[in-house]
C-alpha cells in the first residue's frame, strides 16, 4: 500500500509504502495546543517506510529535552508528523491524501480532555494512556 500526505500549503509531502497502524486520537492539555484542537489524530508507521517527497527544507520542528516532539510546515503551519530522536513515527490523519484504511480505534487522555468537549459513549476512551 502507498499512502502519501501534504500540509495545507501543499509545500511538503511525503509519501508511506506501508499500512499506518494503532490509530489514536490523544485530549491531553498538551496535543490540544499542538494542534489547535481539541484532541490529535494520528496513527503509527513504521519509519522505515516514511520518506519526505518535497519541501523537505521547509519542515520546522519541536523537540522537547527527551528528543520527542512535532514536525510541522513553517509556511502554513499544519502539524505533520511526530518524532522521536530524529525518526518520523506517527503520521497526524488530517494531512493524509485519500483513505488510509483505518479508523481510530481509541481515545486516550480523555480525563484530561476540555471541559467543552463531549465524547460519544460508544468510542473506547481511556482516562491516561492506553494499557501497555
Amino acid at each position: 500500500m502507498t499512502i502519501t500526505g501534504e500540509c495545507f500549503c501543499g509545500e511538503i509531502s511525503y509519501q508511506i509504502n506501508g499500512s499506518l497502524r494503532d490509530a489514536k486520537s490523544c485530549h491531553c492539555s498538551r496535543c490540544r495546543k499542538a494542534f489547535s484542537s481539541q484532541a490529535s489524530a494520528t496513527a503509527m508507521v513504521e519509519p522505515s517506510e516514511f520518506k519526505w517527497l518535497t519541501g523537505k527544507q521547509l519542515l520546522s520542528s519541536y523537540l522537547n529535552k527527551q528528543g520527542f516532539g512535532f514536525q510541522f510546515c513553517r509556511v502554513c503551519g499544519s502539524t505533520l508528523c511526530t518524532v522521536y530522536k530524529g525518526e518520523v513515527f506517527q503520521v497526524t490523519l488530517g494531512c493524509i491524501n485519500g483513505d488510509p484504511e483505518l479508523e481510530i480505534g481509541k481515545h486516550i487522555f480523555v480525563g484530561s480532555k476540555a471541559t467543552w468537549e463531549i465524547m460519544p459513549n460508544d468510542v473506547v476512551q481511556f482516562d491516561e494512556g492506553p494499557p501497555s
